[in-house]
């Protein structure tokens, strides 16, 4: 499955635009990488707005939508690379794959992080 998620680089420079709704939770900067990181894949249907997401991220900032020009007023879920944890919470599913909270369509990818790093490039810290 494709995903949406930008190189690394723009997260370090500033580069990426991050408009509401956006995740609300800790400020504290993580101590080291995670052992896993969150990615978007071409799911991602924003959810016309209010996305069910959102809400269950624990830190300020790392989950944020972006506006999709190719279709606007519609718009996508990114995930600060540098912010996230790898805590799973937008992707917790029950008994025969169940939604329990987290992402109804599934479009929340946990990617192990040397494999995020061999693709998106190489996290700072």
């Amino acid at each position: 499955m494709a995903d949406i998620t930008p190189e690394v680089a723009p997260f370090v420079n500033g580069e990426v635009a991050k408009y509401e709704p956006i995740s609300e939770g800790t400020t504290t900067r993580r101590k080291r990488k995670p052992h896993i990181v969150a990615v978007i894949n071409e799911m991602c249907t924003g959810c016309a707005g209010s996305p069910a997401c959102v809400e269950y991220c624990p830190v300020a900032e790392c989950m944020f939508w972006v506006p999709d020009p190719d279709h606007e007023p519609f718009g996508k879920i990114l995930v600060d690379p540098l912010l996230c944890i790898g805590c799973k919470l937008r992707t917790s599913k029950g008994p025969d794959g169940a939604f329990l909270e987290g992402c109804p369509w599934d479009a929340i990818d946990m990617v192990p992080l040397a494999d995020f790093e061999a693709k998106y490039g190489s996290m700072p810290f």
